[in-house]
């Protein structure tokens, strides 16, 4: 049972019934192979988990962006619980350390796998909804998906906050500024950018992100608002 304390451990929930957490991590291939010691795989659980998944992006969406249309939320959903969103988020959590494989599937790099670490992780949210509820389920969710939910938000808006600090730099100054990045830090998973702003030789301000692009429109947003802030003082 060290393994289920540790993943315990990593995902910060306490499971009153260990077993829910052990099948929620158990793939298809080990079940194929060990039948007696796993007969029934994480496949029930991730269908459950993924339908307390949408509820709980879905209320977050609607209750935290009130000017967004139905169609605005729509695609944020979508964005946040595809396959490649939920795989990136398993695996900056290393759930694929802790997955039961079947031999075959292991030596050919089922701990990595999108669609392995995806599944486990809707697995996962059906584990804790059967044992915590749904409050503590919706804590974890949202805990596990809000930097991606800062970041699919800060793309939507990515085109509008970098023209609006294009067309007032031009009407002002009758320049253009260039974004540079500065520095990329951390794993290849979890990378953070830097970005700087310049204005000619100017340094107009920073930016950080999980992408070249999160990172400058986040320095966009900050300039523009400094500006409109000097202007009105």
């Amino acid at each position: 049972m060290n393994e289920l304390t540790d993943v315990q451990k990593v995902l910060g929930i306490h499971f009153n019934d260990p077993s829910l957490l052990r099948q929620a991590l158990i793939h298809g291939s080990f079940s194929n192979e060990n039948p007696t010691l796993a007969p029934v795989p994480n496949e029930r659980l991730e269908f459950l988990g993924d339908a307390v998944l949408d509820l709980v992006v879905a209320a977050k969406l609607y209750h935290d962006f009130p000017r967004f249309s139905e169609g605005d939320m729509t695609k944020l959903r979508a964005v946040l619980v595809r396959r490649d969103t939920l795989a990136r988020v398993a695996k900056g959590i290393d759930l694929g350390n802790y997955l039961y494989l079947g031999k075959g599937e292991d030596a050919t790099g089922g701990r990595d796998k999108p669609a392995n670490l995806a599944g486990t992780l809707e697995a996962l949210i059906g584990a804790i909804y059967l044992d915590q509820g749904l409050e503590t389920t919706a804590v974890f969710i949202r805990r596990l998906l809000d930097a991606e939910l800062t970041e699919a938000v800060t793309r939507r808006t990515d085109t509008n906050y970098k023209s609006e600090l294009q067309e007032l730099l031009q009407a002002r100054q009758q320049q253009r500024p260039t974004y540079h990045l500065v520095e990329a830090t951390g794993p290849d998973h979890d990378r953070m950018f830097t970005v700087e702003v310049r204005l000619g030789d100017t340094v107009l301000g920073r930016g950080s992100g999980r992408s070249k692009k999160t990172a400058e429109t986040v320095a966009a947003q900050a300039i523009l608002k400094q500006l409109r802030d000097d202007f009105t003082h």
